[in-house]
Parts: structure tokens; sequence; C-alpha cells
């Protein structure tokens, strides 16, 4: 019998989880299933991110809602939009057997007016991100007077994201009588105090102590120099083969800059972050779900709610500016209780913060070395070794082909043909890795002093001496990330991918910096071209260097340019924590934000210097 039914779950929406993969009840599900079916109780539950608190809340829900009343009973928020529809799509897989379940899911970035029809046709459990739920309350669109039940998952979340006050609006429309489940990770004051507002004599119930991190999460550091920084999260990857894997940044331009230097190494990667359209999040979403990704770059609250099976590894290539952030981050990981990776590459003066995360977890990090050329060589070597020996042979298909092959390899011997293969990436690894430095860091070393700018030379503006800055009259409402335009111009033009410099993506037209014996060649390329029907026009930016070249170009460009670069600035700023919260505006009337910056300078992996901006947050 499964263990579900025992739970006091019923037959069809077993089966229904039985075809998802659900053997077992995960300890948060075994303990907090019984108390919730009775529905008599609020509950607080506190378990890490993975261990199934969907199911958990989601299972109790459809046993306790009438279906036959198609009027809002049940009521889910939750911080982001791709944990709105994660949870949404969840509760639909649970109810596949049951008959007239309707489940909207309501958040920002989307059509509204879709949103609401679907409300009107009749809804019996809404999962909203507060910031669009609050716009639907507004018009007077839906009617919370018969909601039984309201769920706050990711509460410790949607709190440090500034939610506050739209849930206490949005709960104000609610029945008092009503039953409210509080889902966190971590149990922060705050969340605490909302527990205390809106619950009378709940239920509690944790797992594991509070705060701690999840147990199948093995936890690394590797210590570098700032400007080796890049190069040792390649090296990383290398090292790892076969990872799939989140790597967590501060701040959206951070975010781009790593995601479009990967796609230039050949990496498959690619970003996520709250300037992105719904659209083009879940075409990033969709890659990474099938695996067309390796690596999604992301920021803290863009990868909120991002529930995807199997990640290996979590990166972070910045440190978060709270410690409940790292535990969200690293939860991406070792879900369900399969094992999984957190790394953090960090410098010598960072070492005070792993300290507080390890006390706060109650976890010792490993301190890692990063793995040396001959390493990362060999590593691959197996990996490819053991690919070949596991490859799945179609011999009905093959078949045909196989006196062909036969006859080229006559002449080679059975040890000819495994080097050859063996050869066939060994040999780009090797020449990629030949007197490969060492880029272990000190502990206590600091990193580089102000104005040491590495080997790349910078003309006053800082952008790269030897790069020319272009105009191309295509942009984000032509549907092109940094990534998308990055292909577009090398299919066109054919140059390499490597010679094109920073991509700067704007609404109808962008920027882009080439090498300068280059330019030629991208002029000539785009010459004649055209996208969906209009012509492309390049042109050179009529600022730094390139402006004594080009004589200029108009100054409505310059005006806009000079407007619009103001959103990706930073203002000088020191110490760890004091990032700005990115986003912050309504998108479709949802508030959905990103994450906050790091409080000291960073480099580009041009060698520029940039530092941050905006208000302080609380620091480790």
């Amino acid at each position: 019998m499964n263990p579900f039914i025992q739970l006091g779950i019923r037959h069809d929406i077993v089966n229904a989880i039985s075809e998802l993969g659900f053997e077992n009840p995960t300890p948060i599900q075994e303990q907090s299933i019984p108390v919730l079916l009775t529905g008599s109780n609020d509950f607080v539950g506190l378990a890490q991110t993975g261990t199934g608190k969907t199911a958990a809340f989601g299972l109790p829900l459809l046993e306790l809602l009438d279906f036959e009343e198609n009027h809002p009973q049940a009521l889910i928020l939750c911080p982001t939009r791709e944990l709105c529809l994660q949870i949404t799509n969840d509760l639909k897989n649970y109810a596949k057997n049951m008959r007239n379940v309707h489940v909207v899911a309501v958040y920002g970035g989307a059509s509204i007016s879709d949103q609401l029809h679907q409300i009107r046709r009749g809804v019996q459990i809404v999962v909203a991100t507060p910031g669009r739920m609050l716009d639907i309350i507004n018009r007077g669109a839906i009617n919370f007077g018969g909601v039984k039940f309201v769920v706050l998952d990711e509460a410790d979340e949607m709190l440090n994201m500034g939610f506050q006050e739209d849930i206490d609006s949005i709960l104000s429309t609610t029945p008092e009588d009503k039953k409210t489940w509080l889902f966190s990770a971590t149990m922060p004051s705050e969340v605490r105090r909302i527990a205390k507002k809106y619950m009378e004599d709940p239920y509690e119930l944790t797992m594991g102590t509070k705060n701690t991190g999840n147990e199948n999460i093995e936890h690394e550091y590797y210590v570098v120099r700032a400007r080796d920084k890049y190069a040792a999260f390649k090296r990383i990857v290398d090292f790892n083969p076969e990872i799939f894997g989140i790597v967590f940044c501060r701040t959206k331009i951070e975010t781009q800059e790593i995601a479009e230097s990967l796609i230039k190494d050949g990496y498959n990667a690619d970003s996520l972050h709250g300037d992105l359209s719904q659209q083009q999040r879940d075409k990033v979403m969709k890659r990474y779900r099938d695996r067309s990704l390796q690596l999604l770059i992301a920021t803290d609250v863009a990868a909120r709610g991002i529930d995807v099976n199997d990640v290996t590894h979590v990166i972070n290539y910045s440190l978060p500016d709270e410690i409940e952030n790292y535990t969200h981050r690293s939860g991406r990981t070792a879900r369900a209780g399969k094992t999984g990776v957190s790394i953090s590459i960090i410098n010598g003066k960072e070492l005070g913060k792993i300290r507080q995360i390890e006390k706060t977890l109650g976890k010792r990090f490993v301190k890692a070395e990063i793995p040396t050329g001959f390493d990362v060589v060999e590593k691959q070597l197996f990996a490819l070794i053991h690919k070949v020996h596991n490859v799945e042979v179609n011999e009905k298909q093959i078949e045909q082909y196989l006196p062909r092959i036969m006859d080229e390899f006559k002449e080679l011997s059975k040890e000819d043909i495994i080097k050859r293969f063996a050869s066939l990436e060994f040999n780009s690894f090797l020449d990629y890795y030949k007197n490969a430095p060492d880029l272990n860091a000190a502990a206590d070393e600091r990193p580089r002093a102000e104005g040491d700018r590495g080997g790349d030379r910078f003309n006053r503006t800082g952008m790269r001496a030897d790069f020319t800055r272009l105009f191309i009259n295509l942009g984000s409402v032509d549907g092109f990330t940094r990534g998308d335009l990055l292909g577009y111009i090398c299919n066109t033009t054919k140059i390499a991918g490597k010679t094109v410099g920073k991509i700067d993506v704007k609404g109808v037209y962008s920027f882009f910096e080439v090498a300068n014996e280059d330019v030629q060649k991208v002029q000539s390329g785009f010459k004649g071209a055209d996208f969906q029907g209009r012509e492309v026009r390049i042109e050179i930016s009529g600022e730094g260097s390139s402006e004594s070249r080009s004589g200029g170009t108009s100054n409505s460009y310059k005006k806009r340019e000079g407007g619009e670069r103001r959103e990706g600035g930073f203002r000088n700023g020191s110490g760890y924590g004091g990032g700005n919260r990115e986003g912050g505006k309504r998108e479709g009337g949802s508030r959905e934000r990103s994450g906050g910056n790091s409080g000291g300078g960073f480099r580009d992996f041009s060698g520029k210097r940039r530092e941050d901006r905006g208000e302080r947050r609380r620091k480790f």
C-alpha cells in the first residue's frame, strides 16, 4: 500500500502522485499532512527548500476543498513568478484524476486580462504573487469572502522582498475564521511576527534545526585573487564535466556579463534576472529544464521558485548580502533527498563571512583547491571515456553503416582507434590548459589595489582601447537578449564570439563592442541585412575613442544612451552587503524584485572597475 494512503490521502490523488514518482512521503509531508487534513489548525512549518513543502500543503487542500463550488476557497501567496507557476502546475498534476478542479496562477509580467478571464470562469485555488494579487483585488475583480485557507509559502522571502504591506492588504480581504498555513525555510523575527499577527495558537513543526541547511549538501569554498575569479570559476566547471548548475550573482549586470562571457567561451549558459520579460524568462527556463543549458546564471530573487530536478551544483560567484539567502541558494540542489554541492568563490577578505555562515548553518565548509590544468584535462578525458563506454548503441540503425566504418578503420589497431576517439576532445583541453597557472590565493591575500586593471588598457570612458563601440537598431523589443544578439552578430558577420566585447541591449536599439580590426568586417557583414523585413543598421557609436573615428552620431542616440546608462551605473561603495534592490518596479502590476548589489567594487572580465550603488542592507 502506498504510504500516502495511510496518511489520509485518497486513491485518485495517490494514483496521480505515484505517476509523478512519489513513493514515500518526505519528513515534512509525513508530519504535516495528518495535521493539516483536520482543517482545524493554523500551522507554521519550518523546513528547507527542496523538502517537498508544495505537496505538504497542496495534498491536504485538495482533500479539504469543495470542488462543486466555483468560488475562491484557498489562496496561496508566494514571492516570485517562477514559484507561482511551479505551485500551480504541481497542484494541477496532483489533481489530474479529479473533476472540476480549477487553479489559477496570478503573477506580474503576464496578461492580467487573461488572468481575470480565468477568475471569472470560476476558480477554487488562487496561487499568486502579492503585487499582482493586490492589483486584481483593487479592481474589485475577485471576492475572497469564501476563502477557508490561506497559505504563505516562502514567507521569509516575501518579507525580505518588502511585501509586508501587500500581504496585510490582501489578508484584510479574507475572513477572520480562515486557517492560515505558513511555510518558510528560515524563521527570522519578521516571520515570527507575521505568525503572531495572523494566527491563533498555531501548530508548529520544525524539520531539523532552525536556519540550518540541507544535510545532503556539501559546502565548499575556494579562495582566489579578484583578477582570477572568472578563470577559477571556469576551471571548477571544467573539472565537473557533468555539472548541471545554478550560478548566483548579486546584480543583473554581473549576471549578464558572466553569461555572455560563458557563451563566448563555448559553454551552454544563459542568464535569468528581473529585467527579462516573462516570455524571455520562460524561454530561458524551458531551455534549462530541457537541459539545453548546463549553467543558469541568476540573481537571488529571479532564481526563487526554480524547482528543477537533479541540479548538481550551486555556485556562489558572489556571496549573498544576507545569510538567509545562502540557505535559499544552496537549497536549489539536493532536492527530494538527493545530494548536491554548494560552492563559494571568495577572496581572502571574505573568510569571515564563510565562518559566519558555518556558524548559522551548523555545518563545516571544506576549503578546496582550484584544480590544476593537469587535473582538469585528466577529469575531462575519463569523462569522455565513461561516456563512450556507456553510450546506448542503436543496433538496427548503425548496422547499415558498419561495413563502411570497418573499412575506414581496417588499417588501425584497436589501440589506435581508442587513442583517436579519446583525442577528439582531449586535444582541445590539453591545448587550453597547457602551462595553466595556479589560481589559488592565500587565505589572507587582499584584493588588487585600486587602479590595478590587469593586462588590458582602457580609454577614459572605461572601454578597452583596442575595441570600437557600434550601434545596431535591434533591441529587446525584437526579442533579443545579450546572448541572442551575440549569436546573431556572429552568425551574420562570421566573426568569432571572443572578438565581441560588451553588449548593451536597450529597447529598440543596442550597442556592442568589437575588436578594432573587425569593425570593417562587421559593417560589411550587415550590409543589406534585414531582420523580419526591417533593414538592419550598424553605426559607430559617438562615444569615447570611437567618436574621433566616426565623426560622431546623431545627438538623439547619444542622449538616449546617456540617459539609459544610469540604469547600470554604480556609485562608490565599500564593505559587504551594501547592495540596492534590483528592479523594484511593477511589471504588469506585480512587484518582481531581484537581489542586492555587492558592497565592494568588482571587476568585469575585461578588467574594468565597477563599484556598487544603493542603500545599505543588513550585513553579515
